[in-house]
């Protein structure tokens, strides 16, 4: 096990890498259980503010991000200040990406519907860097056999045909399945060979003239939403916290706190 830690990982220079994944999941979880805690008015936590501003967690999370990306690139990759970079990072980032949706929509949506992007980012990110820990590349290891140098060249090489299949899978409009291929083998064939969404990059292409297609195209994306949104809605509540209702007609929306 230290043999192959040491030559996945160490050599190869993966561990900070490694350690900002470790502290970017670890930021998430803390954050969104002190966010939680605090909506919920449960436990010692409140909200930071000066005077009437309040400040949120994007802004120490943007701070940290930039000492830990400046840091990271003063330092080698098996220095131990490359390794603190990566840990300030990953916290940094952890930080920002909680409130994803606050910066796409320039607004406070965390308990709203539009909140929920933040949990979807922060998940397909974690997926990414996973896939990049996980694979085998044939550069920044010494001594390769020829067997083992020939096993990373393919890897690599159909790491990249898997990373075409996920482009055509993203320009189908499927999002979320394009990123899970690319870590899952498969999942972005499946995608890249099925009906592209309505209203895809792909679907105003090649289905302009072609009605059946849209037709099929809208059907399928209607018993798929309606299949798996609950559940997926389901697994974001988990992790982040259910949003608020939206009001009903007639009813003023109710003035976000601030967390």
């Amino acid at each position: 096990m230290d043999g192959w830690w040491y030559r996945n990982v160490v050599e190869p220079g993966k561990l900070p890498l490694l350690l900002a994944l470790v502290s970017f999941v670890g930021s998430f979880v803390v954050t969104r259980t002190i966010t939680r805690l605090i909506r919920a008015e449960k436990g010692p936590f409140r909200n930071i503010t000066t005077g009437d501003v309040h400040v949120h967690h994007v802004v120490p999370g943007i701070f940290l991000m930039l000492v830990g990306g400046f840091w990271a690139v003063a330092a080698g990759r098996h220095s131990v200040g490359s390794m603190c970079a990566a840990v300030l990072f990953g916290i940094g980032a952890g930080l920002v990406l909680d409130e994803f949706a606050l910066i796409l929509h320039l607004d406070d949506v965390y308990w709203s519907e539009q909140g929920r992007k933040s949990v979807e980012v922060v998940i397909l990110t974690a997926a990414l860097v996973v896939l990049v820990l996980t694979g085998f590349t044939p550069f920044g290891v010494n001594d390769l056999s020829v067997a083992e140098r020939h096993n990373r060249v393919a890897f690599a090489l159909n790491t990249v045909v898997n990373c075409g299949f996920a482009l055509i899978t993203m320009a189908k409009g499927k999002l979320r399945t394009a990123l899970i291929g690319m870590v899952v083998p498969l999942v972005a064939l499946v995608g890249a060979v099925r009906l592209a969404r309505p209203g895809s990059a792909w679907a105003r292409r090649f289905y302009r003239d072609r009605p059946r297609a849209r037709a099929r195209a809208s059907l399928r994306a209607f018993r798929h939403d309606r299949r798996w949104t609950g559940p997926r809605r389901r697994v974001q509540d988990w992790i982040g916290g259910k949003p608020d209702p939206a009001p009903g007609p007639g009813v003023p929306e109710r003035r976000r706190e601030p967390r």
